[in-house]
Order: C-alpha cells, then structure tokens, then sequence
C-alpha cells in the first residue's frame, strides 16, 4: 500500500558544485626541421628574454634533461570563444630534436561553477580560430629563429593538446576543497566535452590514467586533453612533462611519415636502376648512399628524441611521463619505425649484395675479354 504523502521518503538534494578558478591552455606542436641549435636560439631570441626552466620539485632530480628546450612568451592573440572575442597569451617552447611548442593560454572567468568551467572548456576545445592564430604566431617566431634551424623544412603532422588547470576549488562558502571533491563524471564531462552522460565502461577508462602526489593536486590523462589540480601557480611540472611527451610523439610520427614515403621511392629507384644499363657500372651506388643516409638519419632522430628526457626513478612525475606516452602510443610509433628501418637495411643489404654480384661478374668478362684478346694478339703475331 502506497505511503502517505507526508510520509514519502524525500528525495536527496544534489550537493552544490564546487566553484572554480582555472584556465585552459591550448597546444600545438610544429616540427621546423631536423635540428634547432639552442643557443644559436637564445642569441636570436633575447629580447624576449627566453629561459631554460626544467622541472621544479624535488623529485625531478630523477628526470634527466640533457639539454633543456627554451620557452619564450610571445604575445598576445584575440581568439573568438563561445561567441566573444578573448586574450590569448601565447609562447612557445623549442626543442633541440626540431619541434616548436606554441602554447594559448586562456583564463576562465573566475568563481564558475564546474558546469560552467566544463562549458568553457567545450568552447575552448571547438573554437574555429585557433587555427589562424597559431599560424600567425608560428610565421613570426619562425622568422626570427630561421638561423638556428638546421635543414627546415614543414612537416605534414602536427599534434594538438589542450591541459585543463584549475588553481583553486572551493565550496559554495569559498571554502578550499580537496581535489577528491571531484567527481569521475565530473572529470570526464570536462575532458571529453560531452553534455549527454558517459556509460560507466567510458568513466573507467578515462579515469584509470588518475594521479595525485599531495592531497590537494590531481592529474588525469588522455589522449587529446588533460585535467590538472594545482595549486601551486608556480608548479607547472606536470604541463612540461606532458608537453615533453607530445612533443617526443610528434617527431615520431613525422620520422614515420618520412619514411611511409620513403620506401615506395626506393622501390621505385631501385627497378629503375635494374633497368638501366649503367648498371654494371655504378648504377646502385647513389641508389645505396641515399639508403644509407636515410638509416642514419632516421636512427640517429629516434635516438635523439629517446635522450631528450630520461627516468632514473619511479616518481610522481615519471609515472605521469610514462603514462602519457602509452596513452600517445608511443612504443606502437617507435615500432613502427624501427619495422619501416629494417626494411630499409635489408633492402641496402640486398642491393649491396647483388651491386657487388654485378661488379664481380664485369670483373670476370672483362678478365675473359682480356684473355681473349691476348691471344687473339698471340695468333696475329705468328
């Protein structure tokens, strides 16, 4: 029997959403060419007064930085958000392996609502203009540092992160919160940007990349964007070994593109050379050095990119840095690379072979010839 009206159980009120201040901070990532020389680029870039920073905590010590990338402020850019034109603060950081970081940094309006922080963020991820803005910052800082580059040239990938900072939680009172105070679909509503709920599989696995080092700080990972509790407004560790990773993935995915278009070509040389008569002569060995050089370089860039950030230690940090690289895939991108540079090897390997089978069977007619023409002299002087 149905209870009375007054004794229906009521239903639980929904606890307030924690209140905001944050910011967003938009990434893409150019590679320029094979190689930036730092300090060329410090020379080039001093009155923008560039700095080396490396990661600040104590833990860092155990993150090897042979040599630390430059980070330079640029300026500002207007970019449409949601309808409404806002300041950008753009700067970028250079990485010797030949990567240009731009980075966007956007505030929010302070004291949002998560809702509302999780909507600004939507319209930060979609807006239409950052495309334009990042080529217009890009232009300039390229003309400025072109000395430094070595071999430029533009790539045909790019990579795109966005980094979602909050500096501060608190309660309807203005209270601080604890980053717990977060909830999983909260989180996920802010990094996948969708306003309809997630089923409970989506929730798992974008929170089983969750990180917390104190009580008050958070970070969670994937692939496109990232949600990080800081609040420390000095502490920006986290983003330096995100944008590590992001940076370290773009080199290897333009190494893979390189040589995706790489091997049809050497193919291709390859039959020409069969064909052609000069074969027997030296017709594989421009062939053989293009080969040879493109295994070195290609051998050479990995390595680079491999050195430019190492862990001695399974910190805070270093689990962040690992993490992002197999949400990146970056052992499947490196792979990848060393199968396309096997391929390469045994082709050289099978062209050196058969080069020298040629030459050793020139060798062996010319010798019959010689032979034959001694006698034939022989014959003609009786």
């Amino acid at each position: 029997m149905p209870l009375p009206t007054s004794e229906a159980p009521a239903r639980a009120t929904p606890a307030p959403e924690p209140r905001v201040h944050g910011e967003a901070i938009v990434y893409r990532l150019y590679d320029v060419g094979y190689e930036i020389r730092l300090d060329r680029l410090v020379d080039l870039l001093a009155s923008s007064a560039p700095e080396r920073p490396r990661p600040l905590r104590g833990e860092a010590q155990t993150i090897q930085i042979p040599n630390p990338p430059v980070t330079v402020s640029l300026g500002a850019e207007t970019v449409v958000v949601g309808d409404e034109p806002r300041e950008a603060e753009f700067s970028a950081r250079l990485f010797d392996f030949g990567v240009v970081s731009l980075r966007a940094r956007l505030a929010a309006r302070p004291d949002l609502s998560w809702g509302e922080f999780a909507a600004f963020g939507a319209a930060v991820s979609s807006a239409p203009g950052w495309a334009a803005a990042f080529a217009r910052v890009r232009e300039r800082l390229l003309a400025r540092i072109a000395p430094a580059i070595e071999r430029p040239g533009e790539a045909p990938v790019t990579e795109d992160y966005v980094v979602f900072r909050v500096n501060r939680l608190e309660d309807a009172a203005g209270a601080r919160l604890p980053a717990d105070a977060l909830r999983d679909e909260d989180i996920a509503r802010l990094l996948v940007g969708e306003s309809r709920p997630l089923s409970a599989a989506t929730h798992r696995e974008l929170m089983s990349q969750r990180f917390s080092y104190f009580e008050d700080d958070l970070a969670v990972l994937t692939w496109n964007a990232a949600l990080v509790v800081e609040l420390a407004a000095g502490d920006t560790d986290v983003q330096y070994v995100l944008e590590f990773a992001n940076a370290q993935l773009l080199e290897l995915r333009f190494d893979d593109a390189l040589l995706d278009a790489e091997i049809p070509k050497i193919y291709t040389r390859i039959a020409e050379a069969r064909r052609g008569i000069h074969l027997l002569a030296r017709g594989f060995s421009r062939v053989l050095a293009d080969l040879q050089t493109r295994v070195a370089d290609a051998t050479e860039l990995v390595e680079r990119v491999e050195n430019s950030l190492k862990v001695t230690d399974d910190v805070f940090l270093a689990r962040i840095y690992a993490a992002a690289l197999e949400i990146f895939r970056g052992g499947t991108w490196r792979r990848g690379i060393e199968r396309k540079l096997a391929i390469l090897r045994d082709s050289y390997g099978m062209l050196n072979a058969e080069s020298q089978a040629r030459r050793a069977e020139m060798l062996e007619i010319i010798i019959v010839l010689l032979i034959g023409f001694e006698i034939l002299l022989t014959l003609m002087g009786r």
